[in-house]
């Protein structure tokens, strides 16, 4: 069996590498088919640490096919990639094409796939956050509308897919970043030197992540969020804010020049390293989805940058916290956390650690029928 894997955003590596090592696992068993996987990289990441750094950190067999289709609007890269992977996929002919998660590189494979009758592995399937205005809803259910696999991390989704219609091809399998979260949180600790080259304590400060287009391209909302992180900032107890260069350009065209803001900015950081951040951080202050998931998966509770959330269960069981762009109430939860103020319970239904196994076994049953 033949698939071809679609990344091209941060933590779609993250998500491959675990996927991709269990198919080298499912192949050395010799237990049924063996699958031959393709990863192509869309390039939408194109920046060093956000993507080529992955495939040394992380064993990702090296992309078969690179593109590089980054930088534009969401219309010009969706369809740049759709025309360049429909390419691949006529060159290549695999049997299933497997994307992950909620981006443009998505949207473009699952359509590219299913104009021409491939069928289409989602993983990551039936999150919703029922705000359309964002760009990665959109993806999600295009992209899960046109699946014949859909490979859910919790049941939640399974039952918002339901209720969209879609019965057939739908599996709860856990979330693959609860297996990248063991298997990397403990490499992150034995290889990672950030806490110490800058001097953080260990639960001594805020972790920041910032790049949504709902936030960065809203002046009123910027400016809110970066005005609450400066004075949350501390000498003794700093914000630490990996910075994602869309937001840089964000913040100097509104007048807040990010080398002059009162907060400890870092350049995009490398995948071990935003782990040992994640990892010893109070707490993590996001408008990731992904983040969003990791905090919890570390015991690290976390204030969302956001109005909803497609993880309605980190909300739900105390670890996150909803706050929006409202000031006041970003400084209020975050000063909570940084005083140890929290209610929190455990989350079951991200499985048990072995996702990435579990997809490779539907995958592999896919290819005898």
């Amino acid at each position: 069996m033949k698939i071809l894997t679609i990344v091209g955003a941060r933590p779609q590596f993250v998500k491959a590498a675990m996927v991709s090592h269990a198919i080298i696992k499912h192949n050395a068993a010799d237990v049924g088919e063996s699958i031959e996987e393709l990863i192509l990289h869309t390039g939408q990441h194109y920046d060093e640490n956000m993507s080529e750094i992955f495939f040394s950190q992380m064993g990702i067999p090296r992309p078969a096919i690179q593109l590089n289709c980054g930088g534009g609007t969401h219309g010009a890269m969706t369809g740049k990639m759709l025309a360049e992977i429909e390419q691949a996929l006529i060159e290549h002919k695999p049997d299933l094409m497997l994307v992950y998660g909620d981006t443009d590189s998505t949207l473009a494979g699952a359509l590219a796939a299913a104009k021409l009758h491939i069928p289409v592995a989602h993983v990551e399937a039936g999150l919703r956050s029922f705000n359309k205005a964002m760009p990665e809803e959109l993806n999600r259910i295009c992209t899960d509308h046109v699946s014949d696999l859909l490979l859910c991390p919790t049941t939640e989704a399974m039952r918002q897919l339901s209720k969209e219609g879609i019965q057939h091809g739908v599996f709860h399998v856990g979330d693959v970043m609860y297996d990248a979260a063991k298997v990397f949180g403990e490499l992150a600790d034995q290889k990672s030197t950030m806490l110490h080259d800058l001097k953080l304590a260990d639960k001594g400060y805020f972790l920041v992540t910032c790049h949504r287009a709902e936030n960065t391209d809203d002046p009123v909302r910027l400016r809110a969020i970066f005005d609450a992180l400066c004075e949350l900032h501390r000498p003794e107890f700093p914000v630490v804010l990996p910075l994602h260069p869309r937001t840089r350009n964000c913040l100097a065209k509104i007048g807040m020049e990010p080398d002059t803001l009162p907060i400890k900015l870092l350049p995009p950081t490398s995948f071990l390293d935003m782990v040992a951040l994640e990892k010893h951080a109070v707490a993590i202050l996001t408008d990731s989805g992904g983040v969003q998931k990791e905090a919890y998966f570390h015991g690290v509770p976390c204030v969302t940058l956001r109005d909803e959330t497609e993880w309605v269960e980190t909300v739900s069981s105390g670890w996150n916290t909803l706050v929006g762009a409202d000031k006041a109430k970003i400084m209020s939860v975050a000063n909570s956390m940084r005083e140890g103020k929290n209610d929190r319970s455990p989350i079951p239904d991200y499985g048990d650690g072995h996702a990435a196994e579990k997809v490779v076994k539907l995958l592999a049953e896919r290819s005898m029928k």
